[in-house]
């Protein structure tokens, strides 16, 4: 089965109320299950620059080796195995080309971004992040955040130095601890978790959730899930009816179907005895 018929993916970046610039950018390669988000930060339209060069880069250099020939003959573990390494593969490379970019050009010093990266094969996904982008998990009614953030503020959330209300009212909510293209070298958090048919995957800038609480996220995908163009305009609506400080970009991916990888006899075989 396509993934294009399994994964329905729809998306929209928004400038918000207040920024000049859009210094978000998202990318999607449905036919290989690939999206990625960036919020960018940096000097004037540095930020721009950062985002757009880690979407593209990471996604185009995904879609040349998460190919059918790479996943012939891996069972499901490999699989999960191989997306893991690519993705941070394909990080460090962005990283490098960034902090390359950043060094050259005066205009560019200090720019960065964060990210969220994600891989949907075989009823699986393989995320990556690193910053305060954000990937969500819609089951059933349940909404969760999947990731976790790279910032001041979580920090001191799990030091139990502050309340998540008190993070709410800070004035230091974009203090990330970790973000592409800063210094030589990055790390981003990867881990790969279970896709259930229905499941919808939110990916987002921190211009949606600094604006609106995660209960609101939930009702809106509640009752938006079966038009997710809507819900995508709904949910950018609302953090610019809020005040809409950011730029503020969201991506759903909903599992329509399953999409389990078809496999060879002996594939299947040696999964047993795995």
């Amino acid at each position: 089965m396509a993934l294009t018929d399994a994964l329905q993916i729809v998306s929209v970046s928004d400038r918000g109320r207040v920024r000049e610039h859009n210094e978000d950018c998202v990318v999607s390669h449905p036919d290989i299950g690939v999206v990625v988000l960036a919020d960018g930060m940096g000097g004037y339209n540095a930020g721009e620059v950062a985002s757009g060069m880690a979407t593209s880069l990471i996604a185009d250099g995904l879609a040349q080796v998460w190919t059918h020939d790479r996943l012939k003959g891996l069972d499901r573990e490999q699989a999960a195995a191989l997306s893991q390494w690519l993705l941070q593969e394909q990080v460090a490379a962005a990283n490098t080309a960034v902090y390359a970019a950043a060094q050259k050009d005066s205009q560019c010093t200090g720019m960065g971004t964060t990210l969220v990266a994600c891989i949907f094969y075989d009823n699986f996904l393989t995320v990556g992040h690193i910053g305060d982008s954000r990937l969500y998990r819609m089951r059933a009614d349940s909404l969760k955040q999947v990731t976790h953030d790279h910032s001041l503020l979580q920090e001191q959330i799990d030091a139990g130095l502050i309340t998540k209300e008190h993070a709410r009212r800070s004035h230091n909510k974009n203090l990330v601890t970790r973000a592409l293209g800063i210094d030589p070298q990055v790390e981003a958090e990867i881990h790969t978790y279970h896709v259930a048919e229905g499941d919808i995957y939110l990916l987002c800038s921190d211009g949606l959730n600094d604006m609106i609480e995660d209960d609101e996220i939930q009702m809106m995908l509640i009752a938006l899930r079966t038009n997710l163009d809507l819900a995508v305009q709904e949910l950018v609506q609302a953090a610019n009816d809020a005040g809409g400080r950011d730029n503020v970009s969201v991506m759903l991916v909903k599992a329509v179907k399953n999409f389990a990888a078809k496999r060879g006899f002996w594939v299947k075989v040696k999964s047993l005895f795995a």
